[in-house]
């Protein structure tokens, strides 16, 4: 299977939102409102601050997507790339589509000093996300996530 990881672009904005509300409804058993997702993909594409999407294809059909936001490490002095967003159609996981868009995502690290790693959050209770991060080498050890949310 040939996959082809690139950035993604304002046309693919559908798709990815229609991937973030399989993935809430698979993954918290979370029904989101279609058009706050539609709202909140298109945001990021009016606004590049806010993250970037990737995806990838697989003969022309987007099989795969993740958003890059950026947090500021004054510790690093460096940006750390947050993935967040990450969905595979489930035909396709377990065919190495996340490895190579992680890998992609850790060449663009490493080729800009300015970026000092990556990180991502889950649900605790998904353990095949947890199996796959861990294959990366990604540690889920060092951190655990807080949070209030409104």
């Amino acid at each position: 299977m040939e996959t082809k990881i690139r950035y993604a672009t304002i046309e693919d904005w559908q798709i990815i939102a229609r991937f973030q509300v399989l993935m809430a409804e698979e993954t918290e058993n979370l029904i989101l409102k279609k058009d706050i997702s539609e709202n909140g993909v298109k945001a990021v594409f009016k606004n590049p601050q806010l993250g970037r999407y990737y995806v990838a294809e697989n003969d022309g059909k987007i099989i795969a997507c993740l958003l890059t936001t950026f947090e500021w490490s004054d510790w690093r002095y460096a940006t750390v790339w947050w993935l967040q967003s990450v969905y595979v159609l489930p035909e396709y996981r377990k065919t190495g589509v996340f490895r190579e868009m992680y890998l992609h995502i850790k060449n663009l690290v490493l080729s800009n000093e300015n970026v000092g790693g990556i990180r991502l959050y889950m649900i605790t209770s998904n353990d095949r996300a947890r199996k796959a991060y861990q294959a990366m080498g990604m540690d889920g050890e060092h951190y655990q996530l807080f949070e209030w949310m409104k």
